[in-house]
């Protein structure tokens, strides 16, 4: 009698590459052309340069998802190359950026969603209120399993990404030389320009490695994250580069700066009125594409780190359906909060949330670092088999990664690095606490 075969994973490659997808191309994508225009195509040269860096990000994730996929992605890979204390600051920092990213993309999709309701009172608390319905309802959605976050991520990435590549294709033939000099009206030094855009610009990056955290349901992990990964970073890339050349090219300067939804604009002056309201609609599906995406990376980081006694034992719960229901509405209670604070206070709250999307993209900085370092430890562990100290064939793209990581870190300024340090020391008692009540587990050391 021949043992029953394993059930099919509900994750293959096409819905992975969704993922990435779904989750790079999101409210930091949508609003980037605008604040890209004082620097003119310095912006652009941001644009390869970080997609060089990005792609190598890339490579290192899919090395190591091709040789130990795991739940949890960055935590696992940084707990098995250097111990459950790192291991738990990259969960924690990875954490505290998806839940503080979350109200951004909330927001951006209840601003496009209501300007298709002209009636609608211009009320802060019918925005807020809109995007809190949508942060529970993709929430609600994922307490489903993977298998209908993933369904809907395929679906909602074929919807919105069709409109931008006809933006960054088609869209070229619109352009106008006159409005694509001077080359840098900044007037800051190249590589000041470049220094100051590298957080801006990172920031709609993030999200490359989000095919290597749910690996428990990826079907054969070792195979499809590393091309999901390369294939979906590209993407991604592409399409950013060519957007912003076919934005900056369409529309004045001085007009683009000011512009509060720059591809709208763009897809008006191409195509008519009718492109614009296509634009938005691609805009909003995109939006909850990004916050389903980012909702199950939510719940799994911690899952995994749960799993390990590293992360409270209420995100270790599982509902019936599999999902780590308890978690993510522990996760969605603090993104609501913040929500609320930057919906509806005051200047003073603006700015401390504008700190905190800074914050989103340094804390991912600590994570990618980590993870390139693991690429490090993982050759050490090769030479200590014998064989002589050797570079490996993804060092190089390690140590780029690694270079530039620490270069959105500079970027990203004094405050949001300081902030991040905080948060990390803070971090500090819990892990203290939580190890003293569960010991630890035997690591899994790269193989």
């Amino acid at each position: 009698m021949t043992a029953a075969a394993a059930p099919p994973k509900p994750l293959g490659l096409v819905t992975c590459i969704c993922l990435i997808i779904g989750n790079v191309v999101g409210a930091g994508f949508y609003l980037s052309p605008a604040a890209l225009a004082p620097f003119g195509m310095v912006a652009v040269l941001g644009w390869f340069l970080l997609a060089i860096g990005a792609m190598c990000i890339g490579i290192v994730f899919a090395r190591l998802s091709s040789i130990s996929p795991a739940t949890g992605g960055p935590y696992a890979f940084a707990r098995q190359a250097f111990g459950p204390l790192s291991g738990f600051m990259v969960a924690w920092t990875y954490w505290i950026s998806i839940w503080a990213s979350l109200p951004a993309i909330a927001l951006t999709l209840a601003g496009y969603l209501l300007a298709f309701f002209p009636g609608a009172p211009k009320d802060p608390w019918m925005t807020v209120g809109v995007a809190l319905a949508a942060m529970w309802a993709v929430g609600l959605l994922s307490f489903r399993g993977t298998a209908t976050v993933g369904s809907l991520q395929r679906w909602a990435v074929a919807l919105k990404i069709l409109p931008f590549i006809a933006v960054g294709t088609i869209g070229l033939f619109w352009i106008r030389p006159e409005n694509l000099v001077p080359l840098n009206p900044s007037g800051m030094p190249v590589m000041g320009a470049l220094s100051t855009l590298a957080p801006l610009v990172m920031f709609a990056f993030l999200g490359i490695e989000s095919a290597t955290v749910p690996a428990g349901d990826v079907d054969n992990p070792k195979v499809t994250i590393p091309r999901a990964t390369l294939i979906g970073t590209g993407v991604c890339a592409l399409l950013y580069i060519f957007c912003t050349i076919a934005v900056m090219g369409v529309i004045p300067r001085e007009a683009l700066a000011a512009s509060s939804s720059p591809f709208t604009d763009a897809a008006r002056v191409m195509w008519g009125p009718w492109a614009a309201t296509l634009m938005g609609l691609a805009v909003v599906i995109s939006s909850f594409a990004a916050l389903n995406g980012w909702t199950l990376l939510l719940g799994q980081v911690p899952l995994a780190a749960a799993r390990d006694g590293a992360f409270p034992r209420v995100f270790n719960r599982i509902n019936a359906k599999g999902a780590p229901a308890a978690g993510v509405a522990v996760s969605l209670s603090f993104s609501s909060v913040l929500l609320v604070l930057q919906g509806t206070g005051g200047q003073a709250l603006a700015a401390a949330y504008e700190v905190l999307v800074q914050l989103s993209t340094t804390a991912n900085m600590v994570p990618y670092i980590f993870c390139t370092m693991a690429e490090a430890m993982l050759v050490r562990s090769l030479v200590d088999r014998g064989g002589g100290w050797r570079i490996g064939p993804y060092t190089p793209a390690a140590v780029i990664a690694f270079g530039f990581s620490v270069w959105v870190v500079f970027g990203s300024g004094a405050t949001a690095a300081m902030w991040t340090l905080i948060l990390m020391f803070l971090a500090l008692p819990i892990y203290v606490v939580l190890a003293r009540r569960r010991p630890e587990p035997a690591l899994e050391p790269f193989t």
